[in-house]
């Protein structure tokens, strides 16, 4: 009987025979030629799979491209954040995957850039190819839509759906959620008569009120990860920082001070000392540095695949916008997560709430 079953995919267990039946759902021109795609004309959606019985995708490859050359003008230049990528587990209505293209694969911004993580990868050229590694369990079978909400731009779309089929999904398996938010702006306060230090770094944050929410999900799983991408709204000569907010996750209805309770913006990201570079790891990084002073658009991700955040009842996931909130740059983020059940409560603003900001 082939499920799941309780092997990993390190290299150690490589060697492990095994008993499941490798699939693929892909844009192929079923005619034998070279038409190896999917034409998304704007406002189209297109059903890349429909995949029955149980299963578990395990990598998906994607790429996209105008049909022909936008100009500087066009509206849709930013078409990774109008391009929607939705799946659907086990016949239900209500997408568990709901996340523009560029930002489920890992970068922000309407943008792409060679990097590699572990679960996620954009690679050349100039980051256009898609990776996703997550593992993606259904019993009863898995649907995938992609949507074009550009308002002029035809665009060619390509990609693998890889997965594994079962005879069946044994308990205790979660199904995968990603999903996306935004604040634009986060709401800050103004520096008035403060120095420069005292708007960065003072006041005393004792509840978490106002952070900026990356997740926040009701049922059993564990969370593992986000990608975070940040607009720097201030325009100073002034040392301009976006950073020093604290990561604050309340596990199952906790209050203030929670258990995981962090010390700044770069700590959760596990980098140190308001990085100005960009660097890329199998578990955190940061695809897009910002400019001089920490200005304009910074991307970056942090997957808990080594030290997930289990909860039994609730989780939400928290960080604060500058120290005490008292910045209002603009955030956006994907949260990923497994969960004993469908939410089905992911909601995504329409193609004109999600352009990016130049700052």
């Amino acid at each position: 009987m082939t499920r799941y079953g309780d092997y990993g995919s390190s290299l150690r267990d490589l060697p492990r025979l095994r008993s499941t039946r490798r699939r693929r759902v892909s844009s192929y021109d079923v005619t034998g030629g070279n038409e190896d795609r999917v034409t998304l004309q704007p406002g189209d959606t297109a059903e890349l799979a429909d995949i029955r019985g149980a299963g578990s995708v395990n990598h998906i490859w994607m790429t996209v491209a105008p049909m022909l050359p936008p100009g500087p003008d066009t509206p849709d230049n930013d078409f990774m954040r109008k391009l929607v990528l939705r799946a659907y587990w086990d016949g239900n209505e209500h997408p568990s995957v709901l996340v523009p293209l560029g930002d489920f694969f890992g970068v922000g911004h309407g943008r792409t850039t060679n990097f590699a993580s572990l679960p996620l990868q954009m690679s050349p050229q100039d980051g256009k190819s898609l990776n996703s590694f997550f593992h993606m369990p259904f019993a009863d079978g898995a649907r995938f839509e992609i949507t074009n909400e550009c308002e002029d731009l035809v665009l060619w779309f390509y990609y693998y759906i890889d997965y594994e089929a079962f005879d069946e999904l044994e308990d205790g398996i979660g199904r995968f959620h990603a999903s996306w938010h935004r604040e634009n702006p986060c709401g800050g306060e103004e520096q008035g008569d403060r120095s420069n230090g005292e708007f960065l770094f003072g006041g005393n944050n004792t509840t978490g009120d106002g952070n900026y929410t990356i997740l926040d999900t009701r049922g059993r799983g564990h969370y593992v990860g986000c990608t975070f991408n940040v607009t720097n709204l201030r325009h100073t000569e002034a040392w301009n920082w976006y950073g020093e907010g604290d990561d604050m996750i309340f596990v199952d209805g906790e209050s203030w001070p929670p258990n995981i309770h962090g010390t700044g913006t770069e700590d959760y990201f596990n980098t140190a000392w308001c990085p100005s570079e960009a660097y890329q790891s199998n578990y955190h990084g940061i695809t897009i540095p910002g400019g001089p002073n920490w200005s304009g658009q910074i991307s970056m991700y942090r997957f808990h695949i080594e030290d997930p955040v289990t909860f039994q009842e609730s989780v939400r996931v928290t960080i604060e916008h500058g120290h005490n909130n008292a910045r209002s740059d603009e955030i956006s983020s994907v949260a990923y997560w497994y969960l004993d059940r469908i939410d089905e409560t992911l909601t995504l603003p329409p193609a004109a709430q999600r352009v990016p900001r130049l700052g």
